[in-house]
């Protein structure tokens, strides 16, 4: 993105007070500085001039100096809470219906919607605060209403300012699966515990548990006669479907959940390298739509810039709950059900 001639000088004099510039460079898409040290006090303090002006920086380790990329903020329009209001109260109704023909009663339309809405609802919240805590704006969560067999697309935030540092890149990606899959978690069993053992039928959805659903339900039917199935409760539906959530969005693919974690942790070319691989997962566990979305995300949209501050370090702690992520998703691992 260029920058108007009149501004690079402030520009040049806001970053000069606290780096050492060894060269400028000013071109027609970029205008970056190369400079001698690092502080990550003091880059806080240059991304509170810049965004006075409009302007965001990014640093970069480059060889033995570092890289400070200017780009211009982009404008966001204000919130409308009414458009969240209106979209949870249409997804709430659709997800009742979806809940009806799987159950084939209001009760359990109703208990099925109210299981998958607390679901994602929750993960899209974690994300919410966690954004908070590290002061990048952010709306509200958007539930999304769909003619699908769930009744919806799930929900999102849209995140509105930069994400300052490495530490609040990595809370924003975690924030969601995790929160989500606490609530998921009771969720299922209570869901496993109101399913029951049926007589299989001709048209049925078959689905290879994950091990996280495989062990309550292990639990509760230490055996099943041939012929019979375990009939899930709308209930225990809508906790699978939480578990599928959160394990396609900690594929570390480009923008999603995982991508930020691994972003986080890894360079802008070793990111790249784990996005293949986690379109090469999803694909091997047959959910094609999604790795076509992912694929697009990876191919059609800019790369995934990091955080202003990718010279920072991500905290001890933050690895510890790095790896519970990977045994998380591992625990997640889940297939297409086929009929």
């Amino acid at each position: 993105m260029g920058v108007k001639v009149e501004i690079t000088s402030i520009i040049e004099n806001s970053v000069a007070n606290y780096f050492n510039i060894k060269r400028v460079y000013i071109e027609e898409k970029e205008f970056y500085f190369m400079v001698q040290d690092y502080d990550s006090k003091k880059f806080v303090h240059l991304v509170d001039d810049l965004d006075k002006i409009g302007y965001l920086p990014f640093i970069n380790k480059y060889e033995d100096h570092y890289r400070i990329n200017i780009a211009q903020k982009s404008e966001h329009g204000e919130s409308r809470i009414h458009i969240n209001v209106i979209l949870f109260f249409v997804t709430f109704a659709s997800t009742v219906f979806a809940g009806y023909l799987l159950g084939g009663n209001i009760i359990d339309g109703m208990a099925f919607s109210m299981a998958l809405m607390a679901i994602i609802g929750t993960h899209e919240t974690a994300h919410y605060f966690a954004a908070k805590k590290h002061g990048i704006k952010t709306t509200l969560p958007y539930f999304i209403p769909a003619p699908t067999l769930i009744g919806t697309f799930g929900a999102v935030i849209k995140v509105k300012s930069a994400i300052p540092h490495k530490n609040a890149l990595f809370d924003l990606g975690f924030s969601g699966p995790l929160a989500g899959i606490i609530v998921t978690i009771p969720v299922l069993v209570i869901g496993i515990l109101l399913s029951k053992v049926a007589p299989v039928q001709d048209a049925v959805f078959q689905f290879m548990p994950s091990i996280l659903m495989y062990i309550p339900i292990s639990i509760a039917f230490q055996s099943v006669p041939n012929g019979y199935g375990i009939m899930l409760h709308p209930v225990a539906f809508a906790a699978w479907v939480g578990i599928i959530i959160t394990m396609l969005n900690l594929m570390p693919v480009a923008f999603l959940d995982g991508g930020h974690i691994s972003r986080s942790i890894f360079n802008e070319k070793t990111h790249m390298i784990i996005s293949f691989i986690g379109i090469g997962i999803t694909l091997l566990l047959r959910w094609i739509p999604m790795a076509i979305l992912m694929a697009a995300m990876l191919f059609m949209s800019k790369k995934h810039p990091g955080a202003l501050d990718n010279v920072s370090k991500l905290s001890g702690s933050r690895k510890k709950v790095a790896i519970l992520m990977i045994i998380i998703f591992i625990l997640c691992l889940s297939p297409v059900p086929v009929t």
